[in-house]
């Protein structure tokens, strides 16, 4: 059985109020990332009051993580959007397809009733290194 490696960068912000979790895990040649908000490295607080801002750093944390564990957002196989509200879809997907290139990954979008701090989206996130 393949190692489980814990990835941690300093580039992205960290398990939300110290909760017990990591920001990914490498198990042989896949990554596996935790759900990411949109809160910045240097304000912790979220990147701004609509999805497409939030949307925005998410892609950004998410690319610092990948980064860390020998991977990029080119690599993603399979992502989760959430979405508190479901009429964010479009302005979220507009910003998202600008990081994933021609060959997005697979992708599953679900509404749910909230997230932290007020959060508008989430997306966790595996990739191959």
């Amino acid at each position: 059985m393949a190692e489980k490696d814990v990835i941690r960068t300093d580039r992205a912000p960290g398990p939300f109020q110290g909760a017990p979790y990591n920001q990914a895990i490498r198990v042989g040649d896949l990554v596996f990332v935790a759900g990411q908000l949109g809160i910045g490295l240097e304000t912790g607080v979220l990147a701004g009051a609509g999805v497409a801002e939030q949307t925005e750093q998410i892609m950004a944390n998410l690319g610092a993580i990948l980064e860390a564990a020998g991977s990029g957002l080119d690599r993603l196989v399979k992502t989760t959007v959430f979405l508190v509200d479901l009429r964010d879809f479009a302005a979220m997907n507009e910003v998202y397809a600008k990081h994933v290139g021609e060959r997005p990954p697979a992708r599953s979008t679900v509404q749910i009733s909230g997230l932290p701090s007020g959060a508008l989206v989430e997306i966790e996130a595996i990739a191959h290194t």
